[in-house]
């Protein structure tokens, strides 16, 4: 249900509730990306989840399971502070324009309650979402090249745990420190590696839209006839199941696209890899959302725009549902504090 407060308050709690649970499944969020950028058939569904878990545990230990932690959860709480800051902003002004000031019999001026259409509520969460990410997306671009630095395939693109050996560098990359990485995609791409993969993140900015409008609906359909609710809000269980299924959906709706943002981030460290190695066929330099598509169709299949997929629903799952279950909870102890001083 989306709260009546200020935007401060709306995107300090939404912020708060992203970085808990972004560090709650964090390992499943590194493994999405691993899965993303793996062509392996072995490692879909389900089964593929446990094995890229177990083989980031085996070769990295649970040290690996956190690599970039720091900067991943920068840009998530820069992104969801901007997102339901933008959001709260935007809806406000919208419903002020929209509102309707109607004499009734009595005399006196009363507000017509205003009400938002689908199209409108879509609208301004597409808006928060560029806007947010944005600004957030290099944080989001290191973060991916951290988390697939240490990574080990075989020629098949299998895991190869031998090139995950913390004892045997030479056959993996090896870890980097943020500053590291930073001058690293610097000196490969200039300024604008930093937002690579952007042209995909404009069309995912309907992810948080779609998801935040099916949890207003939920919220709307599980207050029903409650009065007692709190702010009208679900409680905090009711909360966590609407938001995590809300997120899903979204997810499966446009998960092609985050497969094509996540491979164009990571194809020009690996061109240049290519390059070094020699292996110039290997070295494709105009790449585009579509053209990651079309090689996912043709070496893979129907099935090679889903790589990752179970990995992705089920990280957004439980961190969807944290996020909105925290930031709800977020939302009444700022009630419950300002009352009491009003008292």
């Amino acid at each position: 249900m989306t709260s009546t407060l200020p935007p401060l308050v709306q995107a300090f709690s939404g912020a708060i509730g992203s970085a808990t649970a972004n560090a709650i499944v964090y390992p499943l969020d590194l493994v999405a990306t691993r899965l993303q950028t793996s062509s392996s058939k072995r490692l879909r569904g389900y089964i593929g989840v446990l094995r890229a878990l177990r083989h980031v545990l085996k070769t990295e230990g649970w040290r690996g399971m956190y690599d970039g932690l720091t900067t991943d959860t920068a840009a998530t709480i820069v992104s969801n502070f901007l997102y339901f800051y933008f959001y709260a902003f935007l809806r406000t002004i919208l419903l002020r324009r929209k509102t309707r000031i109607t004499p009734p019999s009595t005399g006196k001026l009363k507000a017509a309650p205003a009400l938002l259409s689908v199209a409108e509520e879509l609208g301004i969460g597409f808006l928060a979402g560029v806007t947010s990410r944005a600004i957030s997306t290099p944080l989001s671009v290191i973060t991916v090249r951290l988390q697939t630095e240490t990574e080990g395939e075989d020629d098949g693109g299998e895991l190869d745990p031998e090139k995950g050996d913390p004892e045997d560098a030479s056959r993996r990359g090896e870890p980097r420190g943020v500053l590291a990485t930073v001058n690293r995609i610097y000196a490969e791409q200039g300024l604008q590696g930093f937002w690579g993969g952007f042209t995909t993140t404009i069309p995912l900015s309907l992810n948080p839209a779609i998801t935040l409008f099916l949890f207003q609906l939920y919220g709307k359909i599980a207050t029903r006839g409650n009065k007692g609710s709190a702010l009208g809000t679900p409680s905090a269980s009711s909360s966590f199941v609407g938001a995590a299924f809300s997120n899903s959906i979204a997810t499966w709706l446009l998960y092609p696209l985050m497969l094509a943002k996540t491979r164009l981030q990571m194809h020009r460290k690996r061109a240049k890899e290519a390059s070094e190695r020699g292996e110039q066929a290997k070295c494709k330099q105009d790449v585009s959302m579509l053209t990651i598509w079309e090689d996912a169709l043709d070496n893979e299949g129907p099935s090679g725009l889903y790589q990752g997929l179970k990995a992705q629903l089920l990280k957004g799952f439980v961190s969807q549902g944290v996020t909105m279950m925290v930031k709800q909870r977020v939302e009444l102890y700022v009630v419950a504090l300002y009352l009491s001083r009003m008292r």
